[in-house]
């Protein structure tokens, strides 16, 4: 058996309560991932001092029965498996997880070890990745959630259609694409990230669907192009993202992250929604919608995923203006832009959602190409005519609008006591207390029930 190389012959229980002691472990530790612990002595070791941390364990090979059992456990597995399997037991705003890796199963394993070793390591940099934002804009996000249910006028249905799909971001090339978009508008489905909108409104191409997931407030910059042209018929949003009172002129394709939460209030309000969970990034989000939304090949531009030069996003861009405005002898244009590439390439956001993207890759075979530069996605050339010569369609056919015909102030109310009721329903309270706890007060354990009902009042109570 592989498991009696990877432990000591005479008392492997006292090796591995041993190595434990040995890593000074904090207190606090909410969850543990082990790679390859072997037959599990570790395991036992870490519950004598944890009793109320997750276990996930993490195998290269069946290692028989184990002494004692994960919480969850994994064996072999692709990067994507990998990932999926982390996402699903782990959530997201967790704060305190800890690596722990059992070094003679690297010497026996090796590259396998280290290939599960690596992809822990970058679900934990995409994990602390939101857990810092949700720590930043937690609270802000449940206020845009209730605030916008006010402007929810008319919602979406949708049908998943055959028809092809371009998706854009906004990084740099996303220039050298317009020309072909500009020619495929008619024969595709467009959906633009709002921070597209306006170098594809200077260009005179208008997108099907605008797509908005960020939460903070100077995002509204980005879709003032949406209200002040007829460029975008349809508004796909998270309730979570920052949007202004000019969205019950749009009908909304609502988008759910997923959360207990959200579900609970959308079901309440009988709000038909798509499931996306969250991402990180608006363009991770807009190719996940493009898969639900269409059957055919999908086409991403300007999705860089990389700063070319000093450059970080198509031009025009909605914050440029700032920085033009601020331009002076000593500051000009250009040191800011060199200033604000460094930083976001330094900072490796960019870096994380490509790895995202690389992961899926495997799933997105023959589906998913690329117009213009990709840091992820090689060109294909040759699918530039495949689009551009297809025939125009009639987008209309796959959407119906759903109007809302209670006021505004009763659906905030009723989504409030749907919310409290639930978290008064032991069968749910757990759930919904884990996620909103971290959104309403970011960094603290535990959470009474009744300080997390009275923040839900408060915030909510403002709007119903």
């Amino acid at each position: 058996m592989k498991s009696a190389q990877l432990h000591s012959r005479y008392n492997p229980q006292a090796e591995a309560a041993r190595y434990i002691d040995s890593l000074n472990l904090k207190d606090d530790i909410q969850c543990f991932i082990l790679i390859e612990p072997g037959q599990g002595y570790l395991i036992s070791a870490l519950r004598e001092r944890f009793k109320e941390s997750v276990i996930i364990s993490l195998h290269v090979e069946d290692q028989g029965e184990s002494l004692t059992q994960a919480d969850y456990s994994l064996t072999g597995g692709e990067p994507l498996e990998i990932q999926k399997f982390l996402e699903a037991h782990i959530q997201h705003n967790a704060e305190h997880i800890k690596i722990i890796e059992w070094r003679p199963s690297l010497n026996h394993y090796r590259q396998a070890y280290v290939k599960i070793l690596s992809e822990a390591a970058q679900f934990l940099k995409r994990a602390d990745a939101g857990r810092r934002t949700t720590a930043a804009f937690g609270r802000r996000w449940v206020k845009n959630f209730f605030r916008n249910l006010k402007n929810v006028n008319t919602s979406l249905l949708y049908k998943q259609s055959s028809i092809p799909v371009i998706v854009t971001g906004s990084g740099p090339g996303l220039e050298e694409a317009i020309p072909i978009i500009k020619k495929a508008e008619d024969a595709c489905l467009i959906i633009a990230s709002s921070s597209s909108l306006l170098a594809l409104h200077a260009s005179g191409i208008k997108a099907d669907i605008v797509i908005a997931t960020d939460g903070g407030s100077w995002a509204l910059k980005h879709l003032y192009p949406f209200y002040r042209s007829d460029s975008g018929k349809i508004l796909a949003v998270n309730l979570c993202a920052a949007l202004p009172s000019q969205t019950t002129q749009a009908a909304q394709l609502l988008i759910n992250d997923g959360s207990f939460w959200q579900s609970v209030i959308l079901h309440e309000l009988s709000l038909p929604s798509v499931i996306i969970g969250q991402r990180g990034t608006v363009t991770a989000t807009a190719a996940e919608l493009a898969l639900i939304l269409s059957s055919a090949n999908i086409y991403l531009a300007g999705m860089d995923l990389a700063v070319q030069d000093i450059r970080t996003h198509a031009r025009p861009y909605s914050f440029d203006a700032l920085f033009f405005e601020k331009a002076n002898r000593i500051t000009p244009f250009y040191s800011q832009s060199y200033t604000r590439s460094s930083l976001l390439d330094r900072g490796g956001s960019l870096d994380i959602y490509a790895s995202w993207f690389k992961s899926q890759k495997t799933t997105w075979q023959d589906r998913i190409f690329s117009i213009g530069a990709n840091s992820v996605f090689e060109e294909d050339a040759s699918m530039h005519d495949n689009i551009t010569n297809k025939k125009a369609q009639n987008k209309n056919d796959y959407f119906k609008l759903v109007k809302n015909d209670t006021e505004a102030d009763n659906f905030c109310k009723r989504g409030k006591e749907a919310l409290l009721s639930a978290m008064n329903n032991p069968e749910y309270s757990k759930n919904i207390k884990n996620e909103l706890g971290s959104l309403l007060f970011s960094g603290e354990i535990d959470v009474k029930d009744r300080d997390l009902q009275d923040a839900v009042e408060q915030i909510a109570g403002k709007y119903s």
